[in-house]
């Protein structure tokens, strides 16, 4: 029988806050014992420092430079995500998340699924959504819309639906509050586990089984589940919430700008750390939704047979300082490669896998796809001479990839801050862990180059004014591979999509 997929992303969690890399708040219980099952990769880096083009990295295995997609106007072309081959090899594919990079906005990550679940905001999830309807019927068919609601179950209800999502593609000012917040993680995994269990029909696969109620398919599933609950704005619930509290919520609150207000000297930057708690009880409140989802796969006889991958495509930053570009401080995540926003927890969890393991090994999250390749050909080694590699170690460099801001993005910026030129251009670093043990990071930045050292999660220090040539040669071969065609500009994607893109900080 051939092994379920399943790729969990903590969207924004970087390594330093998980208490599984030693982190003085106790974030990721789950996580922590999870490694005792599982291999920890210690030492992982995100391709680059945003949703879009760490996914695309993800989904390809390839690099930045390489795949090319860093914006809308770009789209990846069919073929080139591990998850469009998965489906040809028979299986059923989902992805389930609140983050419309991978769910709706039209840059191709998407292709790969039967089954996609998007934003739930809908004020009666369980009444007929006009998003769906729109995709089948195209936009614009009220009346169709309308006969549809009536017939279901809930016809007031899913009237309503269709008043919100109007609403919110034209007149989102209008729309409140309570309509434009996120959707807990929890809601994507109990739509997962309804895909699965074939509660939804055929899930868009086939022959997915267990709609009259015989059980899971025999048909292997491949699927993604992306966790925005520690994505700004944080908003633990208040089981989490055991480092922020009120006041922090009050300065959130308050805020126009999650990072441009402090780019540009509007707010001092101890508000900004003053925010690292609240941010700490959104790990936790995503370690609660993962420990609950390993949980269910275990009770469906499902945990055994399922390759597990836990990660999170980039981190997040709190005020701390740039090694390359002169007086600039990360906030947020989007321009730079500091490792606050690329080293992030990653543990795999094999199909029969018994016994925790450590790698101290440098890896990226671009081997995501090998990795999927080699245990569903039944292997692990990458090739026959080291049988026992682990599933994420590769031949070739480390390396991230940080591209300056578009149009778009200049556009949100350019009110707060007078001089976007530290913005504006890539940033490139190469990783490498000596005999020593200790990491050390090759960046430039325009004309500037720094050998960064970092000896643990929390600590890192320019070691030297120069990279040794190490970074211009790890991306020598690292050229444009050819698969992204032409996308959607921003300001032609339709306004909720673009609405929520703006709420996430993207455009």
């Amino acid at each position: 029988m051939r092994p379920n997929v399943l790729l969990v992303v903590l969207d924004s969690v970087r390594a330093r806050n998980t208490s599984l890399h030693g982190h003085v708040d106790e974030t990721t219980p789950f996580l922590t014992s999870f490694a005792d099952d599982a291999t920890w990769y210690t030492q992982a880096r995100a391709p680059a420092a945003t949703s879009l083009t760490s996914h695309a990295s993800i989904f390809t295995g390839l690099s930045v430079p390489e795949h090319g997609l860093t914006a809308t106007d770009r789209s990846l072309e069919p073929g080139h995500s591990v998850f469009e081959r998965l489906r040809e090899d028979g299986y059923r594919t989902g992805v389930f998340s609140e983050n419309t990079w991978i769910t709706e906005v039209d840059v191709g990550l998407n292709r790969g699924f039967d089954e996609v679940v998007g934003p739930q905001n809908l004020p009666f999830p369980d009444a007929v959504d006009p998003r769906g309807f729109v995709a089948d019927a195209g936009r614009g068919d009220y009346a169709g819309y309308v006969r549809e609601s009536l017939a279901s179950d809930a016809p007031v209800r899913s009237l309503l639906n269709g008043v919100a999502i109007k609403l919110a593609y034209d007149y989102p000012a209008l729309l409140p509050d309570a309509l434009r917040s996120r959707a807990r993680g929890d809601t994507y995994v109990d739509a997962f586990i309804r895909w699965i269990e074939g509660a939804d029909g055929d899930g868009g696969g086939g022959d997915s089984g267990g709609g009259d109620g015989t059980g899971p398919s025999e048909v292997p599933w491949a699927a993604c589940i992306n966790l925005m609950d520690a994505h700004i704005p944080y908003e633990p619930p208040a089981e989490h919430d055991r480092w922020g509290g009120k006041r922090a919520r009050a300065i959130q609150d308050d805020l126009d700008e999650q990072k441009w207000e402090f780019a540009g000297g509007q707010r001092p930057w101890w508000q900004k750390r003053a925010l690292e708690g609240l941010y700490d009880g959104a790990i936790r409140q995503t370690d609660a939704v993962v420990a609950d989802l390993v949980d269910r796969l275990r009770e469906r006889g499902l945990y055994d047979d399922t390759l597990v991958v836990v990660t999170a495509d980039h981190g997040e930053g709190f005020g701390e300082r740039s090694h390359v570009r002169p007086d600039v401080r990360i906030a947020e995540h989007n321009v730079g490669i500091h490792d606050v926003l690329t080293h992030v927890p990653l543990l795999v969890k094999r199909p029969g896998q018994e016994s925790g393991e450590r790698v101290d090994d440098l890896v990226s999250l671009s081997a995501f796809p090998a990795a999927v390749e080699r245990v569903r050909d039944g292997g692990d080694a990458s090739n026959e001479n080291s049988p026992d590699r682990p599933l994420f170690v590769r031949d070739g460099p480390v390396v991230s990839t940080a591209v300056g801001l578009d149009e778009a993005k200049r556009r949100r910026a350019a009110p707060y801050v007078d001089d976007l030129t530290p913005y504006t251009a890539t940033s490139r670093a190469v990783y490498e862990r000596g005999d020593d043990g200790r990491v050390r990071k090759y960046v430039t930045w325009r004309d500037a180059a720094k050998t960064v050292e970092i000896p643990d999660p929390e600590t890192s220090f320019v070691a030297a004014d120069t990279d040794e040539g190490r970074v211009d040669a790890a991306f020598e071969g690292l050229t444009d591979a050819g698969v992204t065609g032409e996308g959607t500009a921003v300001d032609d994607l339709d306004g909720e999509t673009k609405r929520h893109l703006e709420d996430l900080g993207y455009v």
